[in-house]
């Protein structure tokens, strides 16, 4: 490893550590100052991983009698994870899935932005979803190039998702993260990432047709039925019960 090379991790690890990033700022919020193995089994204490800069470029993270401070495990997987570091990205596909991606808040906490939207719908252009413009799909390559943009979204159908692929390369992009059904082809330098919900959604239904056969549900009689959807709606500023 190059002096300034960033270790590599297994893949099973990174998907941890956003967890471990959630369970240490549940923690913080409610004003825990320190964790340990010891004290907190699941999930596990997090590994302190080097910096980008090799071991020997920051104070490593040193447990104090209680364990690990936890504003800097905290701060430590932030940095680790590239979230400190804001990534541009640019969406293509301003319809129902992109504009729920073009308002989800959290987004900005882990480091990326999307600055745009572009669509090749000529009643999409022109509109603002969530402050960010949707502009013509011809306009991506120059502008990432200008922009320096390293991040594309696809959220396109899956007959369009390989063309979009091909333009988002030619604008310089190195990293696509593909919500559309479909294997893209791009070249090896090109960091590839696809979230197929279809796999996840019939994991979903196989586990719960598998509980529904262990242990079937009784079918409720007509009359409760109704009065269940008689209910009045969850009021989310009413005091509820905690479990």
């Amino acid at each position: 490893m190059t002096p300034h090379a960033r270790p590599t991790v297994p893949e099973p690890t990174l998907k941890r550590l956003p967890l471990y990033h959630r369970f240490l700022k549940e923690r913080q919020f409610h004003g825990t100052p320190s964790v340990s193995c010891h004290r907190h089994r699941r999930p596990a204490r997090p590994r302190p991983h080097p910096g980008p800069q090799g071991p020997r470029s920051r104070r490593p993270l040193r447990p104090s009698r209680v364990g690990y401070s936890v504003g800097a495990v905290i701060d430590g997987i932030e940095e680790f994870l590239g979230w400190k570091k804001v990534n541009e990205a640019f969406l293509v596909g301003a319809g129902s899935m992109g504009s729920a991606l073009l308002g989800y808040r959290k987004f900005e906490e882990c480091g990326l932005k999307i600055v745009a939207a572009f669509d090749a719908d000529p009643a999409r252009l022109g509109r603002t979803i969530h402050g960010k413009h949707v502009l013509p799909l011809e306009k991506l390559p120059d502008l990432a190039r200008r922009m320096h943009v390293m991040i594309g979204i696809i959220t396109v159908p899956a007959s369009d998702a390989q063309a979009v692929a091909e333009l988002l390369v030619d604008g310089g992009i190195r990293a696509i993260w593909n919500f559309a059904p479909v294997h893209l082809r791009v070249p090896e330098n090109i960091i590839l990432h696809n979230e197929d919900l279809y796999c996840s959604l019939a994991s979903l239904s196989q586990k719960l047709a598998r509980e529904l056969q262990a242990r079937p549900v009784r079918p409720a009689a007509s009359g409760a039925r109704a009065a269940t959807l008689s209910e009045p709606k969850f009021n989310p500023k009413s005091p509820q019960p905690i479990a």
